[in-house]
């Protein structure tokens, strides 16, 4: 079935997958003509392992980019209820033993009743880490680690957090797409040093447009490390417009952590809800 479609067809299961994937080796989730993607590798696999004639869709609750990792994915897929009742409870161990060593499915379930891994999510919560030690990053860190090669002071970076979090139009921080709104609600977007160096950015929102969580990242190091002021950050923001000032930093220090979804009774009515295109108050209208 579709992800327009608000559940599995008749004589069909809807099934929950929670995965990982180290981002490094895949042109992200989507599959893409003659590209190494998430979707495709896993989709093979399946009908690999349940000897289907067909591909099933796989749905996710967050379309990764090329080289960014994910600990905490969600997606769903419609199985014919046969080929579950055959296969379901060997599903997860057959998909082990078929899918390459950089994807992981690490949970296989029946999803309950009004479930869809994207328009049923609440939040999407990602994390950026970067080091600004001077002799670099520890070689076991490099895939996920960004190296910024000037002091970064983390409460500046805090600072410049604070008038990004709400509900705005972040057409200044996204990569615009036809049709679609870029209006989100920022939840959390906070920095920590940990005993190790290592500076990580939580961020967390009702969901993401493209690019926007490495081009918040990209605006609040240039403040870290001297380069912007504060107030610098808030006031692209408000001029509601992309501005070529603020980088969109490497993918690889980006990992996507966890998917929130409501109680089971609130997730068909959050499924509708999340459909409807977003507008921001006294605004005309992703």
């Amino acid at each position: 079935m579709s992800e327009d479609n608000d559940g599995p067809a008749p004589g069909h299961v809807r099934v929950r997958l929670d995965l990982s994937y180290d981002g490094k080796d895949f042109s992200g989730w989507a599959k893409q003509r003659e590209r190494r993607t998430v979707q495709r590798e896993i989709e093979d696999a399946l009908r690999t392992v349940t000897r289907s004639q067909r591909t099933y869709e796989l749905t996710v609750a967050g379309r990764t980019d090329a080289g960014v990792h994910a600990r905490g994915q969600v997606a769903h897929v419609d199985l014919p209820q046969e080929l579950w009742a055959e296969h379901g409870d060997k599903l997860r161990r057959r998909l082990a033993g078929r899918l390459p060593k950089d994807v992981r499915i690490w949970r296989v379930a029946e999803a309950p009743a009004g479930f869809n891994a994207r328009f049923s999510a609440i939040w999407r919560r990602y994390a950026y880490r970067v080091t600004d030690h001077p002799g670099g990053v520890d070689p076991l860190l490099r895939g996920h680690v960004l190296w910024h090669d000037w002091d970064l002071d983390v409460a500046a970076m805090n600072e410049a957090s604070q008038p990004l979090l709400g509900e705005h139009d972040f057409a200044a921080y996204c990569k615009r797409r036809e049709g679609a709104t870029t209006i989100r609600t920022l939840q959390e977007l906070r920095w920590e040093r940990d005993a190790d160096g290592i500076i990580t950015a939580t961020v967390k929102a009702d969901a993401f447009c493209h690019n926007m969580v490495r081009s918040l990242v990209g605006a609040l190091l240039f403040v870290g490390d001297g380069h912007r002021p504060v107030e610098w950050p808030g006031k692209v923001l408000a001029a509601g417009v992309r501005d070529s000032a603020v980088h969109v930093v490497r993918p690889h220090g980006l990992t996507l952590e966890e998917v929130g979804y409501p109680a089971d009774e609130l997730l068909a009515a959050r499924n509708k809800e999340a459909r409807n295109k977003r507008t921001l108050p006294g605004a005309g209208c992703c």
